[in-house]
């Protein structure tokens, strides 16, 4: 499958706010990181601004803008997302597939504003948890899964289109769940053009996950297995899928259970064609 070159290095130069004259000016925020959720990000950074000068520091204040994937470009139009008084902030009601730059600022109490911090770009997406898949050979009908179905055929991803439990038997399923004659479950990609790999939290290689959102992005591989691989509880899972166009998609699984006859996992899918980002942390 074709996979489309994205720049995975995410931290961005961005233009600095104007640094209020007057007052006391705190450190710049630095070291701002964040994870992709569904319809948001969350954003963390160092807390150096307050433990510095911890007399003089009102808050935080959090900035966003648009972000040019293909380019690895900011906007310059940057909108204030909110303020905190803690070295975190969950940015909401975002769109999921739509990227973002993020910034972050420090206010002092005589209403000095810091520069902003280096610019964080991340891009939410859709997830669920506690899927259950049984093994084709005891529930046909509840053992396949995808993650999109482009159902109407217009190009753009509707919830009632994600994440959708099908016959394991079914041509259209990006995978099932397959029980060998030692019982041990596997997931076996089926559509064409959907393959899977381990994720590798660390060079060491595949090790358990502690969360679906610690699967950060999809490998840039070759090519990705299109075999069946086993399932192992808290491992996480990559996947590369066609979509009938130009630009691979690409899911994330995380096994939470796996028993005799059924798997439970946690999920999540990147809308945004081309893009491997799952889960953005800091790299």
């Amino acid at each position: 499958m074709r996979a489309q070159w994205i720049p995975l290095i995410l931290v961005v130069a961005g233009a600095c706010s104007d640094v209020t004259d007057g007052g006391i000016v705190l450190d710049v925020p630095s070291g701002v990181s964040s994870v992709s959720l569904d319809g948001a990000v969350a954003l963390t950074w160092s807390d150096a601004s307050y433990v510095n000068d911890p007399d003089h520091f009102e808050n935080y204040r959090i900035y966003s803008t648009t972000y040019d994937l293909d380019h690895d470009v900011c906007g310059t139009n940057w909108s204030l997302e909110g303020t905190t008084v803690a070295p975190e902030f969950v940015v909401g009601a975002l769109t999921n597939g739509m990227p973002r730059c993020f910034g972050v600022s420090a206010m002092s109490k005589d209403g000095a504003e810091t520069a902003r911090s280096s610019s964080r770009a991340d891009t939410p997406r859709p997830d669920s948890r506690n899927v259950l898949l049984y093994a084709w050979q005891v529930d046909d009908g509840e053992s396949g899964f995808r993650f999109w179905d482009d159902v109407n055929d217009d190009g753009v991803v509707q919830g009632s289109e994600l994440g959708i439990v099908r016959s394991g038997s079914l041509s259209t399923v990006d995978f099932r769940v397959n029980r060998k004659i030692d019982g041990t479950l596997m997931l076996q990609p089926i559509r064409e053009g959907t393959g899977v790999e381990f994720y590798e939290p660390t060079t060491a290689g595949a090790a358990p996950v502690e969360d679906l959102t610690s699967i950060d992005f999809a490998a840039d591989l070759e090519t990705y297995r299109t075999t069946e691989i086993e399932a192992l509880p808290g491992y996480g899972y990559v996947f590369e899928m066609d979509a009938g166009d130009e630009f691979a998609r690409y899911g994330a699984v995380r096994v939470t259970h796996v028993g005799a006859s059924f798997i439970i996992f946690d999920w999540a899918f990147q809308t945004d064609p081309g893009n491997p980002e799952l889960r953005v942390g800091r790299r």
